[in-house]
């Protein structure tokens, strides 16, 4: 078997012509910006500032960079948050502020932090109670840090007299309180519009659910068995129950132990007072915000049970961003 290093030679080689198209878009963007255009680059590593400087100076460019930074935090040698950026430190972000200001090619217009163990981290599921105690402790040691650490940054870039145009934050488990923050001007949204099944489980908020998928009954292998066809739509993140759908209707139906929702096919067990037929729908509720925007090509819009109209999905749209 061939090593790691062979692979990553031979890929990167058959990559060069991607890439190159990647740059000719990237120069059609650039002069977008000269017509008017505002597109912000971001960036926590100074090998991307070094292929965007690389490019500026290919196209007598300039780029509105924002700065990602990491707002995990560290409890007792546990680490908090995910692995997102390198820019972890006072003394790192500084640096790559100085770096930034310090170019030509370069105006720093944003600065973005995102509070994952806090927007992303359930807090009230009712199967973890010891663990939701522990979560809510851990997320209010962190919310102190991370409110400390925005205004220190803050506090530096003023030293420039940089007006930056926004400072982005939160998340839909965090945006209660990351939107009250001093300094945050704009705040990230995705689940919240529609509150997949993961955000039932916070303690501070509730959210009314608007989105759902039905899946068609087309087996019925055994009595009080109905397998439904596909479904098996998982949520980003370490794999777990929570990241499953959840039945939604009819009321007390669940998954099997053995098989829980699958791409091909998801039986379920349901022993209720409802008949259920071949062609019937089981209505499921998805985790988080991206599962159902890659699977559907569009999201019928339903009030008072009549379809008002049809939005396309970036998967109806031909996307695909991942």
């Amino acid at each position: 078997m061939k090593d790691y290093t062979y692979y990553n030679d031979v890929l990167q080689n058959e990559a060069k012509p991607t890439l190159f198209l990647e740059l000719e878009a990237f120069w059609t963007k650039l002069k977008a910006i000269s017509n008017g255009a505002i597109i912000t680059v971001m960036t926590d590593n100074i090998e991307h500032l070094n292929r965007l400087e690389e490019i500026a100076k290919q196209t007598n460019g300039h780029f509105l960079v924002c700065i990602d930074i990491d707002l995990s935090t560290n409890h007792f040698g546990l680490h908090f948050g995910v692995h997102r950026s390198p820019l972890k430190g006072l003394k790192e972000i500084k640096d790559f502020i100085d770096i930034v200001y310090e170019n030509d090619y370069f105006t720093l217009d944003g600065v973005m932090g995102y509070e994952a163990q806090i927007a992303g981290v359930t807090d009230a599921d009712p199967r973890h109670t010891i663990k939701n105690t522990t979560i809510r402790n851990l997320k209010k040691q962190s919310r102190k840090e991370i409110i400390s650490k925005r205004k220190k940054i803050m506090k530096y870039i003023k030293k420039y007299k940089i007006d930056v145009r926004f400072i982005n934050g939160g998340g839909t488990g965090s945006l209660h309180d990351t939107a009250t923050q001093q300094g945050v001007t704009e705040v990230t949204v995705g689940s919240g519009f529609y509150c997949p099944h993961l955000f039932d489980k916070y303690d501070e908020f509730k959210l009314q659910p608007a989105l759902f998928f039905a899946l068609e009954i087309t087996r019925k292998p055994a009595k009080d068995i109905y397998t439904c066809f596909g479904g098996g739509y998982i949520a980003s993140g370490a794999v777990g129950e929570d990241k499953w759908p959840e039945i939604y209707a009819p009321e007390k139906a669940k998954f099997t132990a053995n098989e829980g929702a699958g791409e091909v096919q998801t039986p379920i067990v349901y022993k209720g007072k409802q008949h259920l037929n071949l062609g019937d729908i089981i209505i499921f509720r998805h985790s988080k915000a991206g599962e159902i925007c890659e699977r559907f090509h569009e999201i019928a819009v339903i009030d008072k049970g009549k379809i008002l109209e049809h939005w396309e999905t970036y998967r109806g749209d031909g996307q695909c961003f991942l």
